[in-house]
């Protein structure tokens, strides 16, 4: 039996990928939306966050959701090895924090408050996930880091959503 191809429309962009498709490739992930997260630390220098995108759960029993930090951040010293970590999801209304954690030092003054690990919190996320590290992975220029869920807390709202490089927000019924 042999090998079935499906044809693809002639206006799709075909690549390998590889250093030299490295765009392309970042343009292909683009196309699959997600919601959008900041991860907090503690650090000798006070708070520290990072925006998010590489967040997914990955099981109920036991509890564990994973993100994955950059190796080339200059945060990521603060994030790879933490022992305890929260994970804000955004609301649509939350762009200027994903924003300003996703550029600069990622130092902040303003939490909502800490888990009691210290893990600074932010203020009324649409979700949160308050961490212990369960495991690393290599994941090439990222690290994969689950974490075990040990408290979460939830309210109604828009997600802020990423894609194609951009914020955003989901429109139902659509």
């Amino acid at each position: 039996m042999g090998l079935m191809t499906v044809p693809e429309p002639g206006d799709m962009v075909r690549f390998t990928p590889g250093p030299e498709t490295a765009r392309l490739m970042r343009s292909a992930l683009g196309r699959f939306v997600t919601g959008v997260t900041v991860v907090t630390v503690p650090t000798s220098a006070g708070p520290m966050g990072i925006t998010a995108n590489s967040f997914t759960s990955v099981s109920l029993d036991p509890p564990l959701v994973l993100w994955c930090p950059a190796r080339a951040s200059r945060r990521f010293v603060h994030f790879a090895d933490a022992p305890h970590f929260t994970i804000h999801v955004l609301g649509a209304e939350q762009m200027n924090l994903a924003r300003h954690f996703a550029s600069g030092a990622g130092h902040f003054e303003e939490a909502a408050g800490r888990s009691p690990e210290g893990v600074p919190v932010l203020p009324d996320p649409l979700a949160r996930f308050d961490c212990a590290l369960h495991a690393e992975h290599d994941g090439g220029d990222h690290v994969i880091v689950v974490g075990r869920v040990l408290r979460a807390c939830l309210r109604e709202g828009a997600p802020l959503v990423f894609a194609g490089g951009d914020y955003g927000q989901f429109a139902s019924g659509v």
